[in-house]
């Protein structure tokens, strides 16, 4: 894919290819590290190449696309919006005018589509409608597929982008996960493994006693990504569809007037293909909701195109499997489903047509558990997890800090009688076993019976004494 383009662009020679990939099948790892350890191309010159946006397409043949597939685009978008005009018709396509314009004056000679007029004088905008015989064609591409909106790209467009913008390519900044972990009391030595196991790109498996943070650490290792990436809003398999971005998973890191430009006039100026948007790396959570069949196309039979799987959607960024083990599924299922995609990072898609086809499979996959690993995984599934990470509960310094930045949040203060309690009687003395999400449930438990007796909270020792009984059981 990647190597094909640099090939294809003129970046490398046949021979040195062929290198890189002699080099990746003894050590693996990603095409462009095999491009930097064999000094093919200077750091400069591929930073340049890889940080390219989508470029756009002045042609119809720089869709990507067949020309029927486009016109029936085009069909569906006058039947449905009732839109008339190039510069509307080629934002909802995210197309160029120039295509578009194309696209209809092929409509027209087909006598497909009729142009009654201007719509309006001063800015000499031709109106473009459905003949009788265009609703007819309408109406029959509708009854192949209802998709009306931006026009996809390419399966293998999509896999060449993803390549450029791996996750794996992205180097971790140490004070930025330092700054994503700051609400958590994590020991040094795991803050810097985490911060290696980012940088690798490869899959985590967070483990330990349950209420010490592991949801609470996969969850904030979304955020230390400092780079954006480009997502389609769709991409196009054997003239299928396939809708991929999702404004609820999906953070666009641009000015929604930067993208728009000034509509009334058609005066837009994309600065990458409108196809594509540009968004923060993505964080997808799933627990215990999750199914195999959500790691699958799902086809919408009414309307006829496909929603992306989460694996899919959450390509280029982090994807969280919370509480591992206690899926519907056996965790074996899922693992298995996954040895190739973990291992080979790309995965393999099938159309309900029995078309299979293969996308690339790039996220970090971070499993979190409070079951014991062996019990999930044999030593087969173990050696594709590279990063195993155990989070054990705080010592009583830690928890004193958890504790302390607790209360801060929350307002309150406590006094050292009451702290001492906590950490010397009930932990010390009484022996309860330590847990990181003690301290937030002590509070929280105060915080409700202030509001139920209508008095201010007071961190006090009877009121902690009623939270630590309903925190145990006999």
């Amino acid at each position: 894919m990647l190597g094909h383009y640099l090939l294809t662009s003129g970046v490398l020679s046949q021979d040195q290819l062929k290198a890189v990939e002699a080099r990746r099948t003894v050590v693996g790892g990603h095409l462009v590290e095999s491009l930097q350890a064999l000094n093919l191309i200077q750091p400069e010159e591929l930073q340049s190449f890889l940080r390219q946006p989508p470029q756009v397409p002045l042609r119809l043949e720089d869709t990507g696309l067949e020309e029927q597939f486009l016109l029936n685009l085009v069909l569906k978008a006058l039947f449905i919006t009732q839109l008339q005009t190039v510069p509307p018709l080629a934002d909802l396509l995210k197309l160029s005018q120039g295509i578009v314009d194309r696209l209809l004056q092929t409509l027209k000679k087909q006598a497909l589509v009729e142009v009654p007029g201007v719509s309006d004088p001063g800015l000499l905008l031709l109106r473009h409608i459905l003949s009788e015989r265009g609703r007819e064609r309408a109406l029959a591409a509708l009854a192949q597929s209802q998709y009306v909106g931006p026009a996809p790209v390419s399966v293998s467009e999509y896999n060449r982008q993803v390549e450029k913008q791996s996750v794996s390519l992205e180097v971790i900044d140490a004070g930025k996960l330092r700054q994503a972990l700051s609400m958590l009391v994590l020991p040094d030595d795991l803050i810097t493994r985490l911060g290696e196991a980012m940088c690798a790109g490869q899959a985590i498996l967070l483990y330990g006693p349950p209420g010490n943070g592991k949801s609470s650490v996969a969850q904030a290792l979304g955020h230390v990504f400092a780079d954006d990436i480009y997502i389609p809003y769709a991409i196009e398999i054997d003239g299928q569809i396939v809708k991929v971005f999702d404004p609820a998973i999906h953070e666009e890191a641009e000015a929604k007037a930067q993208r728009e430009g000034q509509r009334s006039t058609g005066l837009v100026q994309y600065a990458h293909d409108p196809r594509w948007v540009l968004c923060r790396r993505p964080t997808v959570i799933s627990g215990g909701e999750l199914t195999l069949g959500m790691l699958d196309l799902e086809f919408d039979e009414i309307s006829n195109y496909y929603e992306a799987p989460l694996q899919v959607k959450a390509t280029g960024g982090v994807l969280v499997i919370d509480d591992f083990g206690r899926q519907r599924l056996q965790p074996s299922e899922l693992l298995n489903r996954w040895i190739v995609p973990l291992d080979k990072r790309v995965d393999y898609l099938t159309l309900h047509t029995g078309k299979k086809f293969q996308i690339a499979f790039d996220e970090i996959v971070i499993f979190s558990t409070n079951l014991p690993p062996r019990d999930l995984m044999d030593d087969a599934l173990l050696r594709r997890v590279h990063y195993k990470l155990r989070l054990d509960p705080p010592n009583l310094e830690r928890y004193g800090l958890i504790l302390d930045q607790v209360v801060r949040a929350n307002g309150l203060s406590i006094p050292e009688d009451v702290r001492t309690l906590i950490l010397e009687q009930l932990y010390g003395r009484q022996g309860i076993p330590v847990a990181a999400f003690h301290p937030r449930f002590i509070v929280e438990q105060v915080l409700s019976a202030s509001k139920f007796h209508k008095s201010p909270p007071v961190l006090n020792k009877q009121a902690i004494m009623r939270a630590v009984e309903n925190l145990l059981v006999e």
